[in-house]
């Protein structure tokens, strides 16, 4: 059987193509021949039918594995209760694999040539599903693979053929690697020279200027050096057919080396104090805060404190936040969720098993790969209920603890959490709050000008330590004396005269400027004028001056996309190819301007904050726009991208799109709102609404839900008015019953009177449905304000305009508030049938709310039906 994927997919068996009903069995099979192991069918189904519910999902999968069956025979596919594979053996061959066999690391010039051919046509051409984009998501993600290992195998292709002497052959492959990506700036060096290898020197001068157009149109630079160079041996003649690929040039002599490790000193009294928090912190918990200027060393102190407590059984849990992050609710909190998976990696490591399931699949609405843990973690139950928010932060908190659970108490440490989203503040509070009975230091660091004097943050570590659960160490600048035991670290034996002095006078006893200075003294460098300036810009510029063009070019995108940065985003922003990128960042690696930081995938961070703001700034303007649009393309695209909408927005904004950030920030202000993070939903709502937002009344009526949602009826109350007046007539009637809502929360029973009849003057006959709901909150309203009689009389003619409109939200609601007014009358039969009904309504509906308002008010009538039975 051969299942050809590259190009237009066909399967073919016994030499006749087989035929295939249904798009999804030829989707489900590219899946199998692709997957190197049995996949399970959960994952398939929501792969492939992510919007049936489970049981309808099984079904669609079973009748789509008969079909496949039929197409390809019983003995084509291998299947168990829980997983599906493809029966691999020697007469099935999949073109992709042959491919990837014959374009292997160290293939020969003539492999490499078989394998360009095979490829004869993008991933599953033409081929796509119109109701999943999970699979559409798959799918362009092996696309993009596959594009990128054809590029690497037609760069292998041309060299050897140019080696060879081959140089038509190497000229047509040299235009296909090209076409694949149009800013290889590699792909067109190539075919500059073979144009004039070949002899069409025209041709090799009109591929330059080809060349830098693409480069300064999508990437705002100019071509490398080397480019340039070669296009003056085209241009004068002297261009020779090349012995072997140039080396990389060695990196500046006056570079500076990393700052070195240093000891730790001047810190034992602080490092003291929290290894006591750590060893009081079985069986109850604490809470422990480093807090200092920048470069003060809190983040050593912590390492220092992480390496004995490992040393000593601990688990530690540890991330960092990010001032260009903020706008990702639980940013850090993720990547702590995905530190404690990374733990289950080990054999040894059983931390799910004590996780309840039900906590493991609130947690998985964050990082959903938590709910693989367990073969019994149920579905997630929906963020829209009663104490939802609870429930996710104690969801997180029962992960991290048990994560952490070791023969020392666990630590968990937030570094620099002055720069966290608000929706992680709120996680840190919770769990802070919450370590009785948990074994578990958590360590929070921030910059002590960052959290100034009432900032909840501070107002938290200080109730802490008043109540005796709180350590908070503030490390200080270091003495001379402690500066010259660094000295003397760094330069063991007798150092110049007055280097001790001149460092401490010089760094001012910040220990970032001591280590930085003593690096350059390690390399044999000397600061500028023999001394430090302040913020270090010198010896920063000074590492940055030995980099390659092409590492300048990354570092300046890796710059635009923040202090954290993934290999994918930075090979779309920079535009280089994969083998240019890899060698940059290597180059990156060893001058220490960035450092590899574990993750799902290859993630890297600069050294320092300064670094990266160095760069940012030398970057120009048009540049920065430039990245900034490229980078928000990137961060658009595939899975995730809902979570990444507030970094889209921001990266749009600085390319000056104000209205496609705008929409973004609306994308980014609903996923923070489904996270219950509504402060943080609230400042994109203002952000969308600051860049224009076409929908201004929509936004402004989102700002007063949420208000409403934070009990701040105030400021929903002026939400709400300012959108009644973007609104049309359809809206206001909305508006008007929220409107009329918020004046019943706030007991003002004659204004939201006024409110809700202006709602219903609004709706008009032709919106039944909002009429009900209208309806019912003026009849709740009336109520409470003591007209039972009208209240009454507006319920039952509810009750019927929603039997009329087949609105059974709106008779779940109707039946409940009339079996209150039957309750409040003393007719409990006539209350204990409304509100059965109305709790049946619910139930077949979902509505957790509902339900928990009717079983409420029939416990009330049960209860006076008990009383009334034994008075009598």
């Amino acid at each position: 059987m051969q299942i050809t994927l590259l190009g237009v997919p066909s399967v073919t068996r016994d030499g006749e193509r087989a035929v295939l009903d249904t798009r999804k069995a030829l989707a489900l099979i590219a899946h199998l021949a692709l997957s190197e192991r049995p996949r399970p069918r959960e994952a398939l189904c929501d792969l492939l039918w992510p919007e049936h519910d489970a049981s309808h999902a099984r079904g669609a999968l079973r009748r789509t594995l008969s079909t496949v069956r039929g197409a390809i025979g019983d003995d084509g596919v291998q299947a168990s209760s829980d997983s599906v594979a493809l029966r691999r053996g020697p007469d099935l061959e999949i073109d992709v694999e042959c491919f990837r066999r014959l374009a292997a690391e160290g293939a020969s010039t003539d492999d490499l040539g078989a394998a360009v051919a095979q490829y004869s046509g993008r991933f599953l051409d033409g081929f796509a599903l119109r109701d999943s984009v999970e699979f559409d998501d798959w799918q362009g993600i092996q696309a993009e693979v596959l594009s990128r290992e054809l590029g690497s195998a037609l760069r292998r292709l041309v060299a050897g053929l140019v080696q060879r002497g081959e140089h038509e052959p190497a000229l047509a492959h040299a235009r296909r690697w090209l076409e694949l990506d149009a800013l290889q700036e590699p792909a067109h060096r190539e075919l500059i020279r073979l144009h004039a290898l070949t002899g069409d020197r025209a041709a090799a001068l009109e591929q330059y200027r080809d060349c830098v157009r693409t480069l300064s149109r999508e990437l705002g630079v100019s071509p490398l050096q080397e480019t340039a160079e070669l296009y003056e041996q085209v241009n004068d003649g002297s261009l020779t057919p090349p012995a072997q690929a140039a080396q990389r040039p060695p990196a500046a002599s006056g570079s500076v080396p990393a700052p070195l490790q240093l000891p730790l000193v001047g810190r034992e009294r602080e490092l003291a104090a929290l290894a006591g928090a750590h060893a009081a912190s079985r069986p109850e918990g604490r809470l422990a805060v480093i807090e200092g200027e920048a470069g003060i060393g809190k983040t050593r102190l912590f390492e220092e404190l992480a390496r004995r407590a490992i040393a000593d059984g601990a688990v530690v849990l540890a991330v960092q936040c990010h001032d260009d992050e903020a706008g990702l609710p639980y940013g850090p909190v993720v990547e702590l969720l995905r530190a404690a998976l990374r733990r289950t990696d080990s054999t040894d490591e059983a931390w799910p098993a004590a996780v309840a399931p039900q906590r493991l699949a609130d947690a998985a609405l964050l990082l959903p790969e938590l709910a693989a843990l367990r073969p019994d973690t149920p579905a997630p139950l929906p963020l829209d209920g009663p104490g939802a928010r609870v429930r996710l932060l104690e969801a997180v908190a029962a992960v991290v603890s048990a994560a952490c659970a070791g023969r020392s108490p666990g630590i968990v440490f937030f570094d620099d959490v002055h720069g966290a989203d608000e929706a992680t503040i709120d996680a840190i509070s919770y769990l802070s709050r919450r370590l009785e009975g948990r074994a578990l230091l958590l360590v929070v660091s921030w910059r002590s000008e960052a959290v100034q004097p009432g900032h909840r943050l501070r107002r938290l570590a200080v109730d802490a330590a008043r109540a005796g659960t709180a350590t908070i160490v503030s490390p200080v600048r270091l003495t001379q004396d402690e500066v010259g035991a660094l000295v003397q670290a760094a330069r063991p034996g007798t150092p110049e005269a007055g280097l001790q002095r001149r460092v401490y006078l010089e760094s001012e006893g910040l220990p970032l400027f001591v280590a930085q200075y003593l690096a350059a003294q390690a390399g044999g460098g000397t600061p500028a004028h023999d001394g430090l300036p302040a913020d270090v810009q010198g010896f920063l510029s000074a590492r940055l001056a030995g980099l390659g063009a092409v590492a300048r070019q990354v570092l300046g995108a890796a710059a635009t996309i923040g202090r954290s940065f993934d290999l994918d985003t930075v090979r779309e922003a920079s535009g280089r190819g994969e083998e240019e990128l890899v060698e940059a960042l290597e180059e990156l690696l060893a001058q220490d301007v960035v450092r590899e930081v574990g993750g799902s995938g290859p993630g890297y961070d600069f050294s320092h904050q300064k670094l990266r703001s160095l760069v940012y700034a030398e970057t120009s303007l048009a540049r920065r726009r430039l990245l900034h649009r490229r980078i928000g393309a990137a961060l658009s695209k595939g899975a995730g991208a809902e979570e990444r909408a507030a970094l889209v927005a921001k990266h749009l904004r600085l390319a000056g799109d104000d209205a496609a950030a705008a929409l973004h920030y609306r994308v980014a202000a609903e996923h923070a709102a489904r996270l219950h993070a509504h402060a943080d939903a609230l400042i994109h709502l203002d952000a969308a609404l600051a860049l224009g937002d076409p929908d201004a009344a929509g936004a402004h009526e989102r700002i007063g839900d949420l208000r409403t949602l934070l009990g701040d009826y105030v400021g929903a109350l002026a939400a709400y008015g300012t959108a009644a007046a973007h609104g049309d007539r359809a809206a206001r009637a909305a508006i008007e019953h929220k409107l009329g809502n918020v004046h019943h929360r706030r007991g003002e029973w004659p204004r939201a009177e006024a409110r809700l009849r202006a709602a219903l003057d609004l709706a008009g006959e032709g919106r039944p449905a909002l009429r009900v709901h209208v309806q019912i909150d003026l009849a709740a309203t009336l109520y409470q304000a003591g007209d039972s009689e009208r209240a009454g009389a507006l319920a039952v003619e509810a009750l019927a305009l929603a039997l009329a409109s087949a609105d059974p939200r709106g008779q779940a609601q109707a039946h409940n508030l009339l079996g209150v007014l039957a309750r409040r009358d003393a007719d409990l039969g006539g209350a204990a049938a409304h509100l059965e009904h109305s709790l049946e309504l619910a139930r077949e509906l979902g509505d957790d709310a509902a339900q928990a308002a009717a079983l409420n008010n029939l416990a009330l009538v049960r209860r006076d039906a008990a009383r009334a039975g034994a008075g009598a």
